[in-house]
């Protein structure tokens, strides 16, 4: 089955709002075995939307729409649809109940203008809103299907899996999508790519995309196939030939982010960790605290941009800075040692570099980053040079800041924390 996914809206034909219902839908779609050929998104306007709708309708056999399902006159999904399949508006009124008692729990009286939610076209089987007053809809025309959503995310998300996928595991035959995500860091796209080019040459059957993100780049497998036992073992191949190729530059085969590989291996180390940064202003601190239960492994961090709180709060000496200065691997290792030692971590990690967009010298031009990494045994430093504005720089750093963690017990599988 093909599916297209519409969203209805003004706003978000603007730089204000983006569409992310469109992103959820489609690996629930893909999960049933849907394929998503097409993503559109209309604006509320009455003949724009007809012809979207009849678009979908001769390209698609699952239509998903979200937005436009309010009181207010710019509302006007179900009108259009309705005018598409030809069949009249009517008034339900067990949803006009619904609303109503909906606004008397809140104290409220309904106004007039909410009637227009309990308009429902001819055949339409209505999904109740638990969380709001739009109801969804599930409209069969011939061998098609077209699904209303409310806009909401926190309203179209619980309906689509407790309304919407039961219906559809009903109707799905045939084909289910089978995919890997891969993530490698330390390797430019163009690098990966020839890695791993001569690997997926000899799969056509497989879709090899690569997508670049800064300091990463992620690689998605993806096979649509009847059998799932054999396509499980295709990509497993796969993966296990691309992991050769690429090394230890492979974080993950199960598109996890970078801090939770830096969490499962601290965590199993029984060690913690403290950072201090400077150019990366507190990124990484919000990287490595993102993971629920991040508080096992790590203890905090210092954001030192002036060199007063490098030398008062990490023991940076005025001297060390003034001849090596601040963006330095004396600096760096400097820092690591110093929140090592002030927070009594197992491991102290410290970045300082110059993410522009001014501040560089021809010796140490924008994008020059220090990375150290402390222990009780000595601290390791490594120097960069990262492309980009100053957000990806910054993002680039703090990849590979948790890098230096990844690869620090790779070298050190046994190492356990003093």
């Amino acid at each position: 089955m093909k599916a297209e996914i519409i969203a209805v809206g003004s706003e978000l034909l603007t730089p204000d709002r983006i569409d992310t219902n469109s992103l959820f839908l489609t690996a629930q779609l893909n999960r049933l075995g849907i394929e998503v050929v097409r993503k559109s998104i209309v604006g509320d306007e009455p003949n724009n939307l007809q012809r979207e709708f009849r678009a979908a309708l001769e390209l698609a056999d699952v239509i998903i729409v979200s937005g436009g399902l309010g009181p207010t006159e710019d509302d006007l999904t179900r009108e259009a649809l309705a005018a598409v399949l030809q069949r009249p508006l009517v008034q339900d009124d067990e949803i006009l109940k619904d609303i109503e008692e909906k606004f008397q729990r809140f104290g409220r009286v309904m106004p007039q203008i909410n009637t227009k939610q309990a308009l429902v076209p001819v055949g339409a089987i209505v999904l109740p809103n638990s969380r709001g007053t739009a109801p969804g809809l599930w409209v069969e025309n011939g061998t098609k299907i077209v699904v209303l959503l409310p806009g909401p995310p926190s309203e179209l998300e619980p309906m689509f899996i407790e309304k919407v996928i039961p219906r559809l595991e009903m109707r799905v035959t045939g084909a289910r999508l089978n995919q890997r995500a891969l993530r490698v860091t330390g390797m430019g796209e163009s690098a990966v790519d020839q890695a791993i080019a001569p690997i997926y040459k000899g799969y056509r059957d497989v879709q090899t995309t690569l997508l670049h993100f800064p300091g990463e780049i992620h690689v998605y497998l993806r096979l649509w196939s009847p059998d799932q036992a054999a396509a499980e073992k295709r990509l497993d191949e796969m993966v296990e030939r691309m992991r050769l190729a690429l090394g230890e530059s492979l974080f993950t085969t199960k598109g996890e982010d970078m801090e939770l590989v830096v969490a499962r291996e601290l965590t199993w180390h029984g060690a913690t960790i403290a950072v201090a940064e400077s150019c990366t202003g507190g990124l990484l601190a919000e990287r490595l605290s993102r993971q629920p239960g991040s508080s096992s492994h790590f203890l905090g961090g210092v954001v030192s941009y002036a060199n007063e709180l490098k030398s008062g709060w990490l023991d940076v000496t005025k001297e060390l800075i003034d001849t090596k200065g601040a963006v330095s691997a004396e600096a760096a290792k400097a820092m690591a040692e110093g929140v090592r030692r002030r927070s009594g971590a197992t491991l102290g990690l410290a970045v300082t570099g110059i993410a522009g967009p001014t501040g560089g010298t021809p010796e140490k031009p924008v994008g020059t980053v220090h990375i150290a990494l402390a222990d009780s045994e000595g601290v390791q430093e490594k120097m960069f040079r990262f492309p980009g504005d100053r957000g990806r720089i910054r993002g680039q750093a703090a990849v590979a800041a948790m890098d230096m963690v990844r690869r620090y017990y790779l070298h050190h599988p046994g190492r356990k924390a003093q």
